[in-house]
């Protein structure tokens, strides 16, 4: 039950208990008891009421932990497949460099690997919930890649193509490719069914997807190893390219304020990282491109390289399980809290009721005159009446202290209503900018709905300022809000009296206009951005600065999911502003964008061509 249904169920029962009070008799004992039964019977029928809205919230609660751990564990096991899809690679590039001597074993293990591959596969649907449908793709190619395998391998050594090998190799990348899209499927559900999955789900992803890229540089050059061939300049490129994606998943996911650096197995698990993949497995690696680059005598022999490189990934397949079995007991720990406060709120429920019901009996003696003479002083006061009754002298002292509590209880309502109309304002402003406050401006974009065709049309613009991180460096931090106050005051008498101006979060600020004009949209970001790059502001010691502004210009529609999507639109558009240059505006006409790492190129025709720049 929600509050707000709560509250009205609750004052209807007041309105009821009212009438029923003024409705009945008062000359007789007999009457007033029937009023007290009445009256405190609606009291108990109240209290089982909040009773059952508490217990359920705590219920809720429960359930929702609980529903938590399993998709964590589930998760865990999606993660553990991908794994083992990319670790059916070791083996399968081992024998396909076999050079005969220990053809059985090495044959053996792949046979071994398979297995577990297609055991967990066939674990998924009934112990992850993965449709089967979801993961016939992943069947299909990891068939064909595992027939490529054979039939490359069934070819003499010597007549072996590195065409042929790197095709293999390729075709077993495309399973776990394939793969991902599963993993995607779950970290959406989780992160759906509850925000606060949100960053477990995804470092637990892209500690993942390091295991992957970690096996796939040495697989990017394993062909020509295999055939003992010069390593070809593709297979150099896909290497440095795969090294650099390795590099940038460690910067976002391996440093140890992101995974928890109190707990001593991932401090330990990022230790083992840092000195065996990144020390030793890179330097075999980097040893082995440099023969390929002089000449095709390798070193080792591809088992050899496989064998010694794949040792080196075990601390990546550590840090990833630890941690997430480290957020499954985290998780585990919440469950069972909720466990016990769920058992608690209704052991509690279930005295206060029998505490109620002994009062029942009680009041018939000792409350029933005092309240059935308090009974003007509770209808002036649910009434809302501007005087208060009060006892004659012969009253107790009690209830006179009642009656000054009812003028007391009066005016902290209203001090209440006065304070909670002042918070709820200062919850929905930005208190540096004075600007609507992002939880405001969503609420407003997924809250409209429109009764009319195109009713809830609107445009967005995403404006991020240029390099504000340097800004604050190098000035401080009073100057870079000096700067985000100076570009409010700048903005704001450039929209219109209906355009919402909010700041989005740090350096980005929103502006949400009504109506499906993109191109007038376009046209105030690109006045803005102009405005921006002409202005000169100015420092409080007197240094002058020139800021600029990228900006995400999207249309789309106003609801609960309209809105989302509106606003990924928009940070798609923005995205590719600040990779063509920053200090322009892009525009994005697609309702649902695709953020991948390569967008494509589009500008404000009005700004300078510039050289791609990092994206934020």
């Amino acid at each position: 039950m929600t509050s707000r249904s709560a509250g009205y169920f609750g004052a209807f029962l007041q309105r009821l208990k009212f009438r029923l009070l003024r409705s009945m008799p008062c000359g007789d004992d007999h009457s007033l008891r029937r009023k007290l039964l009445i009256g405190t019977g609606i009291a108990l029928v109240c209290t089982g009421i909040l009773a059952t809205s508490v217990i359920g919230s705590a219920l809720d609660d429960y359930r929702r932990a609980r529903q938590n751990l399993s998709g964590l564990e589930s998760y865990r096991l999606i993660l553990e497949t991908a794994n083992l899809l990319s670790a059916e690679r070791g083996p399968s590039n081992s024998v396909l460099g076999d050079v005969g001597v220990t053809h059985g074993a090495l044959r053996e293990r792949l046979t071994a690997f398979r297995a577990k591959s297609d055991a967990i596969l066939d674990q998924l649907p009934a112990s992850a919930g993965v449709p089967r449908d979801l993961l016939a793709p992943t069947r299909a190619q990891l068939q064909k890649g595992r027939q490529e395998v054979d039939r490359v391998a069934a070819i003499p050594r010597d007549l072996r193509r590195l065409d042929d090998v790197q095709s293999v190799i390729e075709s077993m990348f495309d399973v776990v490719d394939i793969f991902q899209s599963v993993v995607a499927w779950k970290a959406s559900a989780l992160t759906t069914q509850n925000p606060e999955l949100a960053a477990p789900v995804m470092t637990g992803r892209m500690f993942g997807e390091l295991r992957e890229y970690g096996g796939r540089i040495a697989s990017q050059i394993m062909a020509p190893i295999a055939v003992s061939q010069p390593l070809p300049l593709k297979n150099l490129v896909d290497s440095n390219r795969t090294r650099g994606r390795i590099l940038q998943l460690w910067h976002l996911a391996g440093g140890r304020q992101v995974v928890g650096h109190d707990d001593r197995r991932l401090s330990a698990d990022l230790h083992d990282v840092e000195m065996m993949f990144f020390g030793e497995g890179l330097g075999i690696l980097d040893g082995l491109v440099a023969e390929g680059r002089k000449s095709g005598n390798y070193s080792m022999t591809a088992d050899e390289f496989t064998v010694r490189f794949v040792k080196t990934l075990k601390p990546l397949e550590r840090l990833r399980g630890d941690f997430l079995d480290i957020t499954i007991e985290r998780f585990t720990v919440l469950r069972n809290g909720a466990l016990v406060t769920l058992a608690v709120t209704v052991t509690i429920t279930t005295i206060i009721l029998g505490i109620l019901a002994g009062l029942l009996v009680a009041a018939q003696r000792f409350v029933f005159g005092p309240l059935m003479r308090a009974r003007e002083a509770v209808i002036v006061l649910a009434e809302d009446r501007p005087t208060v009754p009060y006892p004659e002298p012969h009253h107790a002292t009690e209830m006179r202290r009642l009656f000054d509590a009812i003028v007391i209880l009066r005016r902290s309502l209203a001090e209440r209503a006065s304070l909670t109309k002042e918070l709820k304002q200062q919850a929905e402003t930005d208190g540096l900018t004075g600007l609507m406050n992002r939880g405001a401006l969503d609420m407003i974009g997924e809250r409209h709905a429109g009764n009319r065709a195109g009713e809830n049309a609107a445009c967005l613009i995403l404006m991020d300022i240029d390099h504000f991180k340097a800004i604050n460096d190098r000035y401080g931090h009073l100057e870079g809000d000096h700067v985000l106050k100076e570009c409010v005051r700048m903005v704001r008498p450039m929209l219109r009296p209906g355009d919402i101006f909010a700041r989005f979060g740090g350096e980005e600020f929103v502006i949400l206009m009504s109506g499906d004009d993109l191109a007038g949209a376009n046209a105030l970001a690109k006045r803005i951005r102009a405005a921006l790059e002409a202005h000169e502001f100015v420092l409080s010691d007197g240094t002058t600065l020139t800021v600029t502004a990228s900006f995400g210009v999207a249309k789309g529609n106003l609801g609960q999911l309209a809105w989302r999507q509106l606003v990924e639109a928009a940070d798609a558009a923005l995205y590719r502003a600040k990779s063509d240059g920053r200090n322009c505006v892009c525009h994005s006409q697609q309702l649902h964008p695709t953020l991948v790492p390569d967008l494509p190129k589009g500008r404000d025709a009005d700004a300078p061509a510039r050289k791609p720049a990092a994206a934020r």
